[in-house]
């Protein structure tokens, strides 16, 4: 039977992971196994020392502090999650993910180590981020389709029970009667269009949460333009702001896009035709602070310490008629706190609704 040493070195040399020790202490590295040949192309095991100052600059500025923050805290003993890093030696080169998975650990001669694997994750993160993507814009799309196309529904239900009024007299029966089913089939081709994106609100909230690191202007912005296209359906103008080109946070990107989504459609029901919505980013030292604001009627003061109870007394139709179920802000907020964030409101009724996100940021260069 083999040694136990030369066991686990040969289950390192054929493993596909690059894994590595590195001495905290010493400030040098002590392994690394072959698999860092391929991936990085050209590179010697024998030279990896020499190739970590080179090795860093591959990373885009943002992930260079942010890999050195997260090995710091690594190398103090504190807790750290994965890193996922994006590695581009050259512009004319394809963007590469690796996912870092590394440990602390004392060496028998007392040294500090870290210990860990490197992986290229690059067609697993491309599928997800593009999943990503196009589950945002079916999102916003259902958000503007279902306020479009709820608006002719509420208009017809709305007429059948002017002409119901007005068709008394007659006293005819079939009349009365054809306008009570049409007045009933609108009401509940309403509420089958909003409990079917009401579903997929929920369906999105209930599944795990799994955050990653995300630049959030790149995403909101994204939503933000699907809005900017459907303007003309709901007759709604929608704006962007950004204090930084980019923003990092680690957040599970479905459910907050969700959570703004929903913050957005709200601000649909309860703003008047040409009316605005505006989405900013704000870059702080420790925060990122996300608003949604509106021009809209406003929310009475006696409502907003009861906005965020679960079935809430807060709940009322929108301007359409469009319904609620009371669960929605609460679900919001619940969804912020996973992300360790806090959410709050400020309303003035017939001058608008202001909804402020407070999220942790990821580390930045400067």
């Amino acid at each position: 039977m083999l040694p136990p040493v030369e066991l686990f070195q040969h289950l390192l040399e054929g493993s596909p992971l690059t894994t590595f020790v590195y001495s905290v202490t010493a400030r040098r590295l002590l392994y690394v196994s072959a698999a860092y040949e391929q991936l990085f192309p050209g590179a010697r095991c024998a030279d990896t020392d020499a190739d970590l100052p080179r090795l860093l600059s591959y990373l885009p500025p943002d992930d260079q502090v942010y890999a050195l923050h997260c090995l710091g805290q690594l190398a103090a003993g504190e807790l750290c999650d994965d890193l996922l890093l994006r590695v581009q030696p050259h512009p004319e080169v394809p963007l590469r993910w690796l996912s870092v998975q590394a440990w602390p650990a004392v060496g028998s001669d007392g040294q500090r180590l870290l210990c860990g694997t490197v992986q290229d994750v690059t067609l697993e993160q491309e599928y997800l981020r593009n999943a990503d993507k196009y589950m945002a814009k079916k999102n916003t799309t259902l958000e503007i389709l279902s306020h479009d196309l709820a608006g002719p529904f509420t208009m017809l239900q709305q007429l059948a029970t002017v002409l119901d009024e007005r068709t008394q007299a007659l006293d005819d029966p079939l009349v009365r009667k054809l306008l009570r089913v049409m007045e009933a089939t609108c009401r509940d081709s309403v509420n089958l269009i909003r409990d079917f994106v009401d579903g997929e609100f929920m369906d999105s909230a209930n599944v795990d949460y799994k955050a990653i690191r995300v630049d959030l202007v790149q995403n909101i912005r994204q939503v933000v333009d699907t809005y900017q296209q459907g303007e003309h359906l709901v007759a709604k103008h929608f704006a962007f702001q950004t204090s930084q080109p980019t923003m990092y946070v680690e957040i599970d990107n479905n459910k907050f896009l969700q959570v703004i989504n929903n913050l957005m459609s709200n601000a649909i029901k309860f703003t008047g035709e040409g009316g605005h919505i505006a989405v900013g980013l704000t870059q702080h030292p420790d925060h990122v602070l996300v608003t949604v604001a509106d021009d809209g009627i406003g929310i009475p003061a006696h409502l907003l310490p009861v906005l965020f109870d679960r079935f809430t007394p807060a709940r009322r139709p929108g301007l359409r008629g469009e319904k609620t179920t009371g669960l929605g802000m609460h679900i919001i907020e619940t969804i912020v706190r996973l992300h360790h964030g806090r959410i709050w409101v400020e309303s003035e009724e017939n001058v608008g609704t202001t909804f402020y996100i407070k999220l942790p940021a990821t580390v930045v260069a400067g």
